[in-house]
């Protein structure tokens, strides 16, 4: 059994700690006894690299993406193999509306190495909505053999059930994500169709405290894109 945690931010997200560097997140991930993990900082791929090439040296297998915001304010997750990366990142770069980052509101964006020296400064604010629907950004991610999952569906703000109480008819989510605090059993009762997904937990870490405990395991030989794509599409997750 493979343990993962599919949804981090790191230093990039506005809203992200300044802690949450590419060292500290491998780092943490080691010592958390965790075999896989993910990227996704809001509308944005940048920082992936550098975390990548970390994983790689300590162990750690990670995989790269991003938390977008849709049209309809809702977040999906969106994991693509690593040769993908630059193709999500030009996509979400021709939707994402280009208004400036106020850093003393919203945060610093900043890419940096395993020094922590910043590499890049993102000068437009990443949290907007890009100007794409649920419908076109699913599209769009199967498109380039990425992995859709709208996340932490069960929050009152910016999830699936928040914003459209319902999955439109034709949406093909790989999974649905639950926050920490999630009562499955619950939301199932409310929403009967929930029942018919594969669900993972993911701790969606913007901060030190946030990162460790909360994670999924999946049943697959080796930590990778490939088997994890294996087990959504055959549910062999334990929650």
């Amino acid at each position: 059994m493979i343990r993962a945690d599919l949804h981090i931010h790191t230093i990039l997200s506005p809203c992200g700690d300044i802690e949450m560097t590419p060292s500290f997140i491998v780092q943490r991930a080691k010592e958390k006894g965790l075999d896989l993990i993910a990227i996704t900082d809001h509308n944005s791929t940048r920082q992936c690299e550098e975390v990548v090439r970390i994983g790689k040296r300590e162990g750690v297998e990670v995989l790269c993406g991003a938390e977008i915001t849709t049209k309809e304010e809702v977040h999906v997750i969106a994991l693509v193999d690593y040769s993908m990366r630059g193709l999500l990142q030009e996509w979400i770069d021709s939707y994402l509306p280009k208004i400036p980052n106020n850093e003393e509101y919203f945060g610093y964006q900043l890419v940096v190495n395993e020094m922590e020296e910043v590499l890049y400064q993102e000068p437009t604010l990443l949290i907007s909505a890009l100007n794409r629907s649920i419908d076109q950004t699913e599209e769009f991610i199967h498109s380039i053999g990425g992995l859709f999952i709208p996340a932490h569906i069960d929050k009152p703000q910016n999830s699936l059930i928040s914003q459209l109480g319902f999955v439109p008819p034709g949406l093909k989510a790989d999974a649905l994500e639950l926050s920490k605090r999630a009562d499955l059993p619950g939301l199932i009762s409310a929403c009967g169709w929930l029942k018919e997904y594969c669900f993972l937990h993911s701790s969606d870490a913007h901060y030190p405290a946030d990162f460790g405990d909360i994670f999924t395991f999946f049943d697959i030989e080796k930590p990778n894109f490939e088997f994890l794509k294996g087990a959504l599409k055959n549910n062999k997750v334990l929650l």
